[in-house]
């Protein structure tokens, strides 16, 4: 099975899915953007893009990664990756479900003020614009597909381990 934590940056992805790991046995952590950071190195470089996820491999790529590392290890992938393009999910989503892998979509969800002071207020990352611009994205994909397809968790006033719980019991009822 895959767990897929969906949301836009400063939501707690990152840190909801180690969370969640802890919580369903027989899990990994398995981020997609891996992926995409496996083709950003291909040289010379594929045609210029501001985000993989338009490069059309990196789909399938994703499917065929989670689809062996599910045959050779058994259990359940935790994977925390931003998909805000319908078409996207579709064809991962799609894909999947040819290989008879079940998917629990949850969209880890905050509202805009929330998103923004996490990303700005961010220790680690620091204030980053390439965060910032995928808040209005977002709320255009919550709006219109994408908390129709999925679990919505909303984390504006949870803490990680708290959305962890909510969606480890979501995934064992």
């Amino acid at each position: 099975m895959i767990v897929w934590l969906n949301g836009t940056h400063g939501a707690g992805k990152t840190t909801t899915s180690a969370l969640v790991q802890q919580l369903i046995p027989d899990s990994r952590v398995f981020d997609a953007e891996k992926v995409g950071e496996t083709l950003m190195d291909i040289t010379p470089g594929l045609p210029g893009t501001d985000n993989f996820q338009h490069w059309p491999p990196w789909r399938p790529l994703v499917v065929e990664t989670a689809r062996r590392v599910l045959d050779y290890t058994g259990g359940t992938l935790v994977m925390p990756m931003t998909v805000l393009v319908e078409q996207y999910w579709r064809e991962i989503s799609t894909g999947l479900a040819q290989h008879a892998i079940p998917v629990r979509h949850f969209v880890l969800h905050a509202d805009q003020g929330t998103l923004r002071g996490r990303i700005e207020g961010d220790t680690l990352l620091g204030p980053s614009p390439f965060r910032l611009k995928y808040l209005e994205p977002y709320a255009e994909a919550a709006r219109t597909w994408l908390h129709g397809e999925a679990e919505v968790v909303d984390t504006t006033h949870l803490t990680p381990a708290q959305a962890a719980l909510q969606i480890a019991e979501a995934v064992k009822s």
